[in-house]
């Protein structure tokens, strides 16, 4: 739903940036400004800075920044618009209903009620857990060396023995057949009537990232089969785009994640200390999981069983993260089948030096491959070379796939330019590559040319947002229109207009882009890392050649969309062109 600016800009000026970073982050102040160890990335002295003037935040480690929005969108995963209704609700800012046909407001409905059944299934499971009934159940988590704030922090219960208990409280609460029955809660047969999907099992409540239970894992108590049973697909509840634990992970701030095959290894790897551990619900990992995965992290740790089906899982994992542009590693688990068995035996030194020695996924694939070859043949290491060829022809970045083919020829005692070629043979043979030609352009340097110019303007914008005496020296040499078409020229000019109302408000700038990759884009362009200079001189040295950049590649854009017959215009260009070439002109001054 599009909310009008000036409602966005009313909540975000209603919830201090102090304020809501500080639930976060432990703030202290210094001068103006508060500062923190930053949430984005491992530090152990504070340079996380925010400013209760500017509503801005800024790490000067890392470079992130933005405004309160950007922090919630970044720390929590929120896209704008969860990230808005958030802020409005915290503030007590009411916000227009949205308007929704009569299917769409029937769906959103039943939607709310199926969460709010699964959430009260969950109550009624740590209940019975906590019971007499349940002491079995508990003992059994217990002998998992599962302490109960883990349990606890999982929300961990008991579906007890009688086939419809669940059944019975949930219609007491007012929820009728129809709605329990859509939440995946109960079964329907024509000679038993009415039953509870779960009964006589440890409850593993399944969370969505914003910790709204969507569905249950139970695990039984007894020799009955499945051993472990899942929720049936819901409305809520979508198997291939959850991940179990996710909603812990997400804030642990790993630069990665570890990817388990089962509920005990994420929550023995999660009371370890392991917090950014997650696992698949009861299904292969699937597109859906990786693009789920892709935004949080780039790479992935997977911890899969050391038996041939979790073999046969990882190696069925690693294309499908590659394709997703995620790297993937494997922590092997012998002589343990599991992480949770591994860990309560080894414990979480041991565990953490596995993480060290991880096998690149690609190397891993090929030792597995080896297994399927006589390697000690001529003719049974040459096969095997072909189709470790074959699959290095798979990389479309050549730098890349050369670095691969350099790991590979070195692993196996193999010619890198003979590997290389037979890359390149094996490619052609699978009609997956041409025969080399030159090209006629150098498209690599034409475009690293395009992103220093970028660089350039976004190092100005950060300057001009944060000393008005700058601006006052530069904006009569350079405008918006000197700044590339779209986002860059609209948040010149946006920043230039605030100046001449002398209302100078990057915060309100940055919101006005609602768009998340917008938003997120924006927010670098007034937090741009600027390389430390020693001295005012230098300082005054690299911004002016900085705006000499700035103009020259604008003068040179306008100069060839220029008419040929507009010679004002040009004699207007080139009179710019010499002013720049002439320095001392130039006279930038930085207090």
């Amino acid at each position: 739903m599009y909310y009008p600016e000036e409602l966005v800009e009313e909540v975000r000026m209603k919830n201090d940036i102090v304020e809501v970073i500080s639930g976060y982050v432990k703030l202290q102040k210094k001068g103006s400004s508060y500062f923190g160890l930053c949430p984005f990335h491992n530090e152990k002295s504070p340079s996380f800075s925010v400013s209760r003037d500017k509503q801005m935040y800024y790490c000067f480690g890392c470079g992130a920044g933005g405004n309160v929005f950007t922090f919630l969108m970044e720390y929590e995963n929120y896209s704008f618009l969860e990230a808005f209704k958030y802020l409005a609700d915290r503030a007590g800012v009411e916000l227009p209903k949205e308007e929704y046909s009569k299917e769409a407001r029937q769906r959103a409905d039943m939607k709310a009620v199926l969460l709010e059944i699964n959430k009260e299934a969950a109550r009624y499971f740590y209940v019975q857990l906590k019971s007499t009934g349940g002491t079995h159940a508990l003992t059994y988590l217990k002998e998992r060396r599962l302490s109960g704030e883990t349990i606890k922090a999982f929300g961990l219960g008991y579906s007890n023995k009688y086939s419809n208990d669940l059944y019975q409280y949930l219609k007491s609460k007012g929820y009728t057949d129809e709605y329990i029955l859509k939440a995946g809660l109960i079964s329907v047969d024509e000679k038993k009537g009415v039953y509870d999907k779960f009964w006589n099992r440890v409850m593993f409540p399944i969370m969505d990232v914003n910790n709204r239970v969507i569905g249950f894992g139970g695990r039984v108590m007894g020799d009955a089969k499945p051993k472990y049973l899942n929720s049936p697909e819901t409305m809520i509840f979508d198997k291939s785009r959850n991940l179990y634990g996710l909603n812990r992970a997400r804030t642990s701030r790993k630069a990665y994640f570890l990817l388990c095959e089962g509920y005990m290894d994420v929550i023995s790897l999660h009371q370890a200390g392991f917090t950014n551990a997650v696992a698949s619900l009861g299904t292969s990992l699937t597109q859906g999981h990786a693009s789920l995965i892709k935004r949080y992290v780039q790479e992935v740790y997977l911890t899969y069983d050391s038996d041939e089906a979790g073999t046969k899982a990882a190696l069925r994992a690693v294309p499908i993260l590659k394709e997703a542009g995620i790297t993937a590693r494997i922590i092997r688990m012998e002589p343990y089948k599991d992480p949770d068995e591994f860990i309560k035996n080894e414990g979480a030194e041991a565990f953490e030096e596995r993480i060290s020695k991880a096998r690149n996924g690609f190397m891993f694939t090929l030792e597995v491959l080896e297994r399927n070859y006589d390697m000690t043949s001529p003719e049974g290491k040459t096969e095997f070379m072909r189709e470790a060829a074959r699959r290095l022809g798979e990389f479309e970045e050549e730098i890349e796939r050369n670095n691969y083919i350099e790991a590979v020829a070195s692993a196996y005692h193999t010619g890198r330019e003979e590997l290389k070629r037979l890359v390149g043979k094996m490619a052609v043979q699978a009609g997956l590559a041409k025969t080399v030609t030159r090209p006629k352009s150098t498209p690599g340097r034409e475009k690293e040319k395009e992103d220093g110019i970028l660089k350039s303007q976004k190092i100005l914008l950060t300057w001009l947002a944060s000393d008005e005496n700058i601006f006052r020296q530069i904006c009569g040499i350079i405008t918006p229109e000197d700044f590339k078409e779209g986002i860059y020229r609209e948040v010149a000019s946006l920043l230039y207009e605030q100046y001449e109302k002398q209302e100078l408000n990057p915060a309100a700038i940055i919101s006005h882009f609602t768009d998340e990759e917008e938003h997120r884009e924006v927010a670098g362009l007034f937090h741009t890392r600027i390389k430390e200079l020693s001295g005012i001189k230098e300082q005054e040295k690299a911004l002016k050649e900085t705006i000499i950049r700035v103009k020259r590649h604008s003068i040179d854009e306008m100069t060839r969309k220029l008419e040929p017959t507009d010679i004002e215009g040009l004699q207007r260009l080139m009179k710019a062109k010499r002013r720049l070439q002439s320095p001392g002109e130039l006279h930038i001054s930085i207090n």
